[in-house]
């Protein structure tokens, strides 16, 4: 059964819509009227009910002591409005309730409806606005008892019976103020729990897009960079022999080929992100793969060398192996948008329990070399792909007029 559907059983406190109040009762529009769920109009009925029977039996008893007639009107009147007001007692809980005492000093017939009034308050006042009225409450029976004393009842009774009947009634109301504390509480923590958890999960998956943004650009890049060199070829040597031609354009063919099933991979992952990688996916590259890396860079014309100093490559954990294929698939690529021609070194040292140490160098570029858009912002996800692994990068223009990327990595021992 949803809320919607069980709400009609719950105080108009309760049943509210909006976020938990404080219970004080105004709920969470702090101050706006809630509307009476069926509910409250059953217990405002039960009150309405139960104070005129109340009143209906002090009237009985001033009629059998033979109270004068004129007094028997005033207590059916003052008893009447007493009970019709207790229909108030939702809006002014307070001032009915300081009303009815004073009224109930001299009315016998007013006192449930003042009972009523009290437990009311009780439920939707905090203690320092109840304990004063319920002191007032005992007075005003003490009062009455001597303004209009029953002969039938000694005044030992009635005391007893004013002090048991006020602390059962301003007991019952803070047991009820106190479960509708409770559930409130309950209420705003799971509010709060489901708002973290959206939250949580928005956060997740703004990070997740993040690294699907990074990946894409350090494997796009890549691909594209070869296309680019190789159609530039081509496009300044149309006298190039027929082997050259055929080479450059079989780059051209697989770095498109490449590019393309990197991308269709990519937005796989986005449009099914529950779902692993299938059995037509390839593996994630690794350290292992870095040779290929670099051997796919001479293929396409660039002077790079590769210098890998750990003994047992496959040893290197796959998140570390793969951060370190990205910044050196980056710095192969920066490279060749902003130094084309130079010779590009790849080093790679370290072992377990000290970490990897990964340096990407270049000289300087020889001739002018166009502004390239968007520079800066490979370096910048490889600062945070290095940060998030763990490790540190550090890059920028060497002495000579060079290029340096160095990264350190965690590998733990």
């Amino acid at each position: 059964m949803s809320e919607q559907e069980y709400r009609w059983l719950l105080p108009s406190a309760l049943g509210r819509p909006e976020a938990p109040g404080d219970g004080s009762g105004k709920g969470g529009g702090r101050g706006k009227r809630l509307p009476r769920t069926p509910r409250d109009w059953f217990v405002d009925l039960s009150m309405f009910l139960l104070a005129a029977l109340i009143g209906w039996g002090a009237a009985t008893t001033a009629y059998e002591i033979g109270n004068p007639g004129f007094v028997l009107v005033f207590d059916q009147v003052t008893g009447a409005l007493a009970c019709c007001a207790l229909w108030l007692r939702r809006r002014w809980p307070t001032g009915l309730a300081m009303a009815l005492i004073a009224l109930g000093t001299i009315s016998p017939t007013s006192s449930g409806a003042m009972i009523v009034a009290l437990f009311s308050v009780t439920i939707h006042r905090p203690f320092r606005v109840v304990g004063p009225l319920a002191g007032a409450a005992l007075v005003s029976g003490l009062i009455q008892m001597v303004l209009r004393p029953d002969p039938s009842v000694s005044w030992q009774v009635t005391l007893i019976a004013s002090v048991f009947i006020t602390l059962f009634v301003v007991g019952w109301g803070m047991f009820v103020r106190s479960r509708r504390q409770l559930v409130e509480a309950l209420r705003d923590r799971a509010v709060r729990a489901e708002a973290e958890a959206a939250l949580r999960a928005e956060q997740a998956q703004r990070l997740a897009r993040e690294d699907m943004a990074r990946e894409m650009h350090d494997v796009l890049a890549h691909r594209l960079s070869l296309l680019s060199v190789h159609a530039g070829a081509l496009e300044f040597r149309p006298d190039a022999p027929p082997a050259e031609v055929a080479r450059a354009a079989g780059v051209i063919r697989d770095s498109a080929h490449e590019a393309l099933q990197d991308l269709r991979e990519i937005i796989g992952v986005l449009r099914s992100p529950g779902s692993g990688p299938g059995d037509e996916d390839r593996p994630q590259p690794t350290l292992d793969t870095l040779d290929a890396l670099v051997a796919e860079s001479r293929q396409a014309g660039a002077k790079a060398t590769f210098d890998n100093r750990i003994e047992d490559p496959a040893a290197v954990p796959g998140a570390v192996g793969r951060t370190v294929y990205r910044i050196a698939q980056e710095g192969l690529t920066n490279a060749r948008k902003h130094a084309p021609g130079a010779e590009v070194s790849v080093t790679v040292s370290g072992r377990a329990g000290d970490g990897i140490q990964v340096e990407i160098r270049n000289p300087a570029p020889v001739g002018d070399v166009p502004e390239v858009p968007g520079s800066g912002q490979g370096l910048i996800g490889l600062t945070e792909r290095a940060t998030l692994a763990g490790g540190r990068l550090t890059h920028g223009p060497r002495p000579d007029g060079g290029f340096v990327i160095t990264a350190w990595l965690p590998w733990a021992p």
